[in-house]
């Protein structure tokens, strides 16, 4: 069964830095893509970044240069690092794995707000 429980949210200014660790159990980082998405008040979730089976990584455009996604194979953690932040990146903040094409169940996430 796999559990994923994100963690890291907070209340940070403009410009500051946060880390969020998604902690997994279930999910084998050498074939599940693993995922961040982030769900801001009234709009649709939205992938941020994903790292692969394989390593390989992608940052989605509106973040690229400030997050970077990461992950620690021995403590079954995957990590969003983000600095710089903006009151735009405000959202909840989730993980999630694919495996076959499929998502898992959504966790409950973690809230970021980005005050100016």
């Amino acid at each position: 069964q796999v559990h994923l429980v994100e963690s890291g949210g907070g209340l940070v200014q403009a410009g500051g830095s946060l880390r969020l660790s998604c902690t997994t159990s279930g999910i084998d980082f050498t074939s599940d893509d693993m995922h961040w998405y982030r769900q801001a008040p009234g709009m649709q979730r939205e992938l941020v970044a994903a790292i692969s089976g394989y390593g390989r990584t992608y940052v989605a455009d509106f973040v690229k240069g400030r997050f970077t996604i990461s992950r620690d194979v021995a403590k079954n953690t995957v990590y969003l690092q983000m600095n710089s932040l903006k009151p735009e990146d405000t959202a909840v903040y989730y993980c999630n794995a694919e495996r076959f094409g499929a998502l898992f169940d959504w966790g409950k996430g973690t809230l970021v707000t980005v005050s100016s």
